[in-house]
């Protein structure tokens, strides 16, 4: 089984900014396969079920972003998930807003939320899929930027690349982490 979880804040206070972007990417997968998410033990909205015939857990972690590790790690254990078949899906400030970044593990990069989970479950090594969602302008402060709807002249790029990052998950768990780091980064 794959956990698929997308990072994101709980709560309407959050929805549409760019810290929810791996939130829209679950709902997007959830939508295209049938998946229905619902509160979990797990501190988390998640759905199983599967892509083409793979065995998913979808999920959402319902905690705060900074703490989204206490939520992964319920999830890993109720599933019995191993690290390498879990796919972290985040937003970056690095990458401009559109472009994605595949990577098999490595540091957090300074992202929180998946601080928070490499420190829960013990290991770096999981996959990440990173979403851009650019720098913020000059004199703003990166989680002031993050916690902002996409400005309009972006929002449609944004769409394309959520769209294009439930696509990568898919390739990862098809067809495997290189095929979609190719394909994708």
């Amino acid at each position: 089984m794959w956990g698929i979880i997308g990072l994101g804040n709980p709560g309407s206070d959050y929805d549409d900014t760019k810290h929810n972007v791996g939130f829209e990417v679950v709902e997007r997968l959830a939508r295209a396969h049938g998946v229905r998410l619902r509160r979990a033990r797990a501190a988390a909205l998640a759905g199983t079920g599967d892509i083409d015939g793979e065995p998913v857990v979808l999920c959402m972690p319902m905690t705060m972003m900074n703490a989204s590790g206490v939520a992964v790690a319920r999830l890993m254990h109720l599933h019995e998930l191993e690290p390498d078949r879990l796919i972290a899906i985040v937003d970056d400030i690095n990458l401009p807003v559109g472009r994605l970044r595949v990577r098999r593990g490595g540091s957090d990069g300074g992202h929180k939320g998946l601080r928070s989970i490499s420190e829960r479950i013990g290991t770096r090594d999981y996959p990440r899929l990173r979403l851009g969602v650019g720098a913020p302008p000059s004199g703003m402060d990166a989680r002031d930027w993050v916690l902002t709807p996409f400005p309009k002249d972006q929002r449609d790029t944004a769409a394309e690349a959520i769209a294009m990052a439930a696509k990568a998950v898919e390739c990862v768990i098809l067809e495997g982490i290189e095929k979609a780091m190719n394909e994708y980064n």
